[in-house]
């Protein structure tokens, strides 16, 4: 876990001092840097036994349990630690991924505008937007699953109904899941 701890502080660094802006305003107020947060262990990237009758490659996300699992078939799958949408943004049902995204530029939407008229209406990809390194696009919704420019969410419900991993973890899940993956939100 050397790797990982450098790659914190290397994201830390990169990162510390932007002025988030958008879905990320509360990280405004969040001294960043690698020993100003810990993600729990219980979160970490782990294959797990999997039991679903699901088929290989199908996403299972549990919003209470706040994990995903990207099931690989024969009773494997790889578990994420993810964060959930808030109290009124929590949601529930199946989807399909229809569109893949690297470093995607945000464009909240009208909703969210009207809630929160300080954001700004297009962000551009990169290390502080709010959808982090990958987004998978979720059916004709408003929903993603994507990466996170605030890592310490993991775990958490703070967001307006998308699922968060950190940008190391979106990035894995990016590599297996396909466009037309089914994905099961309990």
């Amino acid at each position: 876990m050397q790797f990982r701890t450098l790659a914190l502080a290397a994201l830390a660094t990169a990162v510390a001092g932007t002025a988030f802006s958008g879905a990320a305003i509360a990280a405004k107020k969040f001294n960043f840097s690698a020993q100003t947060w810990k993600l729990d262990r219980k979160f970490d990237r782990k294959e797990v036994t999997f039991s679903t009758d699901e088929k290989p490659g199908t996403i299972i996300i549990s919003t209470r349990r706040k994990f995903l699992w990207y099931y690989k078939g024969n009773g494997k799958a790889i578990r994420y630690g993810i964060g959930v949408g808030r109290w009124g943004f929590k949601w529930s049902g199946t989807e399909k991924i229809t569109r893949k995204a690297t470093w995607p530029t945000w464009r909240p939407p009208k909703e969210m505008l009207e809630r929160e008229p300080d954001l700004p209406k297009v962000m551009p990809g990169g290390p502080d937007n709010p959808l982090g390194a990958r987004a998978l696009y979720l059916g004709n919704t408003l929903y993603r699953i994507h990466g996170t420019a605030q890592p310490w969410t993991i775990g958490t419900a703070v967001s307006s109904g998308c699922i968060r991993l950190t940008n190391e973890n979106i990035i894995d899940l990016y590599k297996h899941a396909q466009v037309g993956a089914k994905v099961i939100v309990e």
